[in-house]
């Protein structure tokens, strides 16, 4: 990396967990420049506004997030450990595994009317994470961990959208029963379409 390049993913690294906890409109310029501890001049050499800046700390959030995740994930070998790794990844909302909670929530409620380029950002997240979900189920399938008729797509979006629901009511309540009870019901559903 250049010293330039260094200095960019620095800002980046710096905004992305302010952005995620305040938001983007909440951010000001003067929050980055006082985690920084660089000029405004400097700032905008690098970055020509703030949402620029913010849609590349989105970027930074949603990476981390599914670097963490993919980590944890290839731990586990077989499709059933990793659904229930999966889930056990999300429960504990009110400790998330990036700073802010996450990035998919807090952005997705921020940019669904405001900004289109985070909002699809946010879009394609999800898809990803549906599509981790739904080959994961299919890989079990194939390996007869799972009954053959289970529809990998139908449950990848309940799983993944119960899972973001119960993160929502944790951190609004900041505890963690609900998602505790969205997972075990979620495992209940696994083990009655396992083999």
């Amino acid at each position: 990396m250049t010293k330039g390049e260094e200095t960019r993913q620095f800002i980046i690294e710096k905004a992305a967990p302010i952005f995620n906890t305040k938001g983007i409109a909440a951010t000001s310029m003067s929050d980055i420049m006082e985690a920084t501890q660089l000029s405004k001049g400097s700032m905008y050499v690098h970055f020509e506004n703030k949402e620029v800046l913010a849609c590349a700390a989105v970027e930074h959030n949603m990476k981390m997030l599914n670097d963490k995740l993919q980590k944890h994930l290839s731990r586990f070998k077989t499709a059933k450990e990793q659904l229930f790794a999966y889930i056990d990844f999300f429960s504990d909302p009110n400790h998330p595994p990036v700073v802010g909670g996450c990035p998919l929530l807090n952005f997705g409620t921020e940019a669904d009317d405001t900004n289109p380029i985070v909002k699809e950002r946010v879009n394609r997240g999800i898809r990803q994470g549906e599509e981790l979900l739904s080959g994961i189920i299919e890989k079990g399938i194939v390996n007869k961990e799972f009954r053959a008729d289970w529809n990998a797509s139908d449950f990848a979006t309940v799983l993944f959208a119960m899972l973001e629901g119960g993160h929502l009511m944790a951190r609004m309540s900041g505890k963690n029963a609900k998602i505790e009870v969205i997972g075990h019901n979620l495992k209940k559903i696994i083990q009655e379409n396992s083999l």
